[in-house]
Parts: structure tokens; C-alpha cells; sequence
């Protein structure tokens, strides 16, 4: 059984405004987000951690939506990591594996969950990530340019992240053991000397982070509604 962890507890400082409720494509950020889950035939359930100020309106899309496997709503913490581990501490019983992904990610898609719930099943844990393509350079405090990074063999991690059940719980662990602070979850199962498998991903799946990040989800979203919808239309004349 596969568990949805949806991260929606964020601020939304950079943006101004709470993306996640922005409407893109006719339905709001997480709704998109949601349906990507809901979509997804590994996935047996999902549990939203938002803002207590937020669950009214979340319960509202669930039910506008008609979303079936949001199993429940409960509230974040102060940092992402603690809004993680509120979501693994109400994993159900049987919950045998969890994926962990940002409600800021609305371009996520069913196949995209699979494909890296089937290396999960393999390996134990999985990520999407993007090969870096562009030049890297570091810089000094004063924004001047110091050296070149060699970009061969790196990685932008994205989410979702996918873990065995008992994987991910014991890195969880070990970060509040030892006080450790994490931006995702690989480094939390890293502080276990846990391998994790990339899943390079050839489409898009950004994250909303700034307000000129809304035309281009806008856009891709109805360019995907617009190819499903034609290829619907062959398969029904076939």
C-alpha cells in the first residue's frame, strides 16, 4: 500500500501570495496536485498537511473534486520537515510505502508517480529528479564570481520522493535524534548511508516559487488537457 504524503504548510513568502490556491487551468494549485495522486493506481490513500487556517477550503476542493482517497487533513509544523513527519506519524497501519511530494507542484502527473513507485519497489527509495543543464558558478558573499562547478553527474531533486515505510520513519528518527536539519527527504535517508535511485524525468514538474512561474503552469496544463482530449476523441472514432 503506497501513502500520499501532500506537503501544503508553507508560507508562499517568495510568491506574496498563497500559491496554492491560485487558480491555474480552471482548478487551484493543489487541486492539480491532488489529482495527480488520485489518478495514480499505486497510490491507496492520501493525507494533506496544510495550514489549520487552510483545511476548510481544502475540504472544500476535496469535495468539489470528488476526491476519493484523501483519507485525511491535519496540520503542519513550523519547518517542511516537521510537516513531514506530522504526515508519517498518521500513516495508516498498512502503509507500506510513502511518497512525500510538494502541494507547490501541480504539474506532477500519475505517470510520473509511477514510474518512481516502481524503482521504490525495487530499490526501497526513489526520487524524480532533473539533470542540471545550465553552467554553475559559485560566488562570494559580494555576489562576484569565484569558480566554476562541474554540473556532469548532478541533480535537481524534485518530489515525489518514495521510501519504504520503515526506511523513511527510521531516517525521521534519526534527524530528530540528532537535531538535523533537512530539506527533503534523501537527506534524511542519507543520514542512514541509504542509496536512493533517480528517476530522471523528461517533463515538466516545477515548483511554484514565483509569481512568473503561474503563466507557464497555465500553459502547460492546457496543452496537456488539449492532447488528452484529442486523444480521446480518436480513440472514440477508432
Amino acid at each position: 500500500m503506497l501513502t500520499g504524503i501532500i506537503v501544503a504548510a508553507g508560507s508562499s513568502r517568495r510568491t506574496g501570495f498563497d500559491k496554492l490556491f491560485v487558480t491555474i487551468a480552471g482548478k487551484p494549485t493543489i487541486a492539480h496536485t491532488i489529482l495527480a495522486f488520485e489518478c495514480a493506481t499505486s497510490v491507496n490513500e492520501i493525507i494533506v498537511v496544510a495550514r489549520k487556517d487552510r483545511h476548510g477550503e481544502i475540504k472544500k476542493i476535496v469535495r468539489d473534486e470528488n476526491f476519493k482517497k484523501v483519507r485525511s487533513i491535519i496540520a503542519g509544523g513550523e519547518h517542511r520537515q516537521d510537516s513531514v513527519r506530522a504526515g508519517l506519524d498518521r500513516l495508516s497501519a498498512d502503509a507500506k510505502y510513502v511518497a512525500v511530494h510538494d502541494a507547490a507542484r501541480p504539474l506532477i502527473t500519475a505517470e510520473q508517480i509511477e514510474r518512481v513507485f516502481e524503482q521504490c519497489r525495487i530499490h526501497g527509495a526513489a526520487t524524480l529528479v532533473e539533470p542540471i543543464s545550465d553552467t554553475l558558478k559559485r560566488a562570494d558573499v559580494d555576489l562576484t564570481v569565484t569558480g566554476s562547478v562541474d554540473r556532469q553527474h548532478l541533480y535537481a531533486m524534485q518530489t515525489p520522493q518514495m521510501f519504504e515505510r520503515a526506511l523513511i520513519k527510521e531516517a525521521y528518527r534519526m534527524v530528530y535524534a540528532e537535531n538535523i536539519s533537512v530539506t527533503d527527504e534523501v537527506s534524511a535517508a542519507q543520514q542512514l548511508g541509504r542509496n536512493v535511485v533517480l528517476v530522471v524525468n523528461d517533463d515538466f514538474n516545477f515548483k511554484i516559487t514565483y509569481p512568473r512561474d503561474l503563466p507557464l503552469a497555465e500553459f502547460v496544463l492546457k496543452q496537456r488537457m488539449q492532447t488528452c482530449g484529442k486523444s480521446a476523441g480518436r480513440i472514440a472514432s477508432s
